[in-house]
């Protein structure tokens, strides 16, 4: 899986719209699309910032 295949099911368990986790993490809901259609990267932080809003480790991430 790539890491914006994992950034999505770790939203949908969570019940999260790309809205909420944007708003979250500082971004905008465009940002998660594109993470999650694998078109964007997210930055080091941002994947910091991302595994924290889901309460896991990066590494989960990037699994």
């Amino acid at each position: 899986m790539s890491i914006g295949e994992n950034i999505k099911k770790l939203r949908k368990e969570r019940n999260l719209t790309q809205q909420e986790l944007g708003d979250k993490v500082g971004v905008t809901q465009a940002m998660i699309g594109q993470i999650e259609r694998g078109s964007k990267t997210p930055t080091m932080v941002l994947g910091k910032d991302i595994a924290e809003a889901f309460e896991v480790d990066v590494a989960e991430l990037y699994k």
